[in-house]
């Protein structure tokens, strides 16, 4: 059942975000560290979508939903690093009961609909491995513009049903919470209350946030070998594989720590830990996909030479 604030119980207005550490110097250590990968994290997926948007060549349903996913990651660093940083070099560490809920949600938005997207991009690669002379037929601009609407659309849907029910126990006594953002296991862990039917619902939405869009990826990918495998040619063999190693190298840097997050019971909860944890599908995975999806495409490769190229015809 849920509490009313008429039972006599003190209600938070603020939580105090307890971060990495208390040392002074420790944290400015910190604080230029993660200012580097926040800034390399932005500038990286920050000229992704410049080169899509820029090079004609690049305007495929492919470069497309790479440049959402860019766009995505840009979002989710920005909704908890600053903030972070702020509280690095900050004597106060607290943000408000408000502030709190509104950065779960967004964050919480954004990492599920990067969840989805990841499915339709496996899609993509299905199609144009799978049927590549049918490829822009199958995969029309309406069709593209449909698909990214669909995985916005429930990102943001089941956050809203994922932080309303956190947010709506009641938190009445301890507002320290070990983590550097409000994110949903650690805020709830402070509730006063017993969480089992919140985890319930987490779970629930879990099984759509991980294990129905895993399901349909290991499916694609699965229809991909067997694709791959048929292939007379070597060379065409190795650009399909060389295609796949990116999105997957993406995929499992992403669900592997959020599976182990969201989808394991409270008794099993460590702040220490869930903290080291969320770094990788908060910051690292958003540092690593620009540098994954550069490095190993030649079209992203010839569009930054092309850019570059005309930057200095026209200085």
């Amino acid at each position: 059942m849920w509490m009313s604030p008429g039972q006599n119980q003190t209600w938070v207005s603020e939580f105090i975000l307890l971060g990495f550490s208390s040392d002074p110097t420790t944290n400015r250590i910190l604080f230029s560290a993660f200012l580097l990968l926040y800034l390399s994290s932005v500038l990286g997926n920050g000229l992704i979508i410049t080169l899509v948007c820029l090079d004609m060549h690049l305007h495929t349903s492919m470069y497309f939903f790479l440049c959402i996913l860019s766009l995505l990651d840009i979002g989710c660093v920005t909704t908890t690093m600053p903030q972070m940083l702020v509280h690095l070099l900050s004597l106060s560490q607290t943000i408000s009961f408000a502030g709190c809920w509104l950065q779960m949600y967004i964050f919480g938005a954004l990492a599920l609909t990067e969840c989805f997207l990841l499915v339709v991009m496996a899609f993509d690669r299905y199609v144009a491995i799978c049927s590549p002379l049918r490829y822009t037929v199958i995969l029309s601009w309406g069709l593209c513009t449909q698909l990214s609407a669909g995985t916005w659309a429930c990102g943001f849907f089941f956050s809203l049903i994922h932080t309303f029910f956190t947010m709506r126990l009641p938190y009445c006594g301890p507002n320290r919470v070990n983590h550097y953002f409000c994110e949903g296991p650690s805020v709830r862990n402070l509730a006063c209350m017993d969480t089992h039917v919140v985890e319930m619902v987490d779970s629930v939405i879990s099984v759509f946030m991980v294990v129905a869009p895993l399901t349909l990826i290991v499916a694609s990918y699965i229809r991909i070998a067997q694709a791959i495998v048929k292939f007379t040619s070597m060379q065409a063999r190795c650009k399909a594989f060389s295609t796949c190693a990116s999105h997957l190298t993406v995929i499992t840097f992403f669900y592997a720590p959020a599976t182990y997050i969201y989808m394991r019971p409270n008794s099993r909860y460590s702040p220490e830990q869930d903290k080291q944890i969320s770094l990788f599908y908060n910051v690292f995975t958003v540092l690593l996909n620009p540098v994954v999806y550069s490095l190993r495409n030649k079209d992203i490769k010839g569009a930054f030479l092309k850019v570059m190229g005309k930057g200095r015809v026209a200085w």
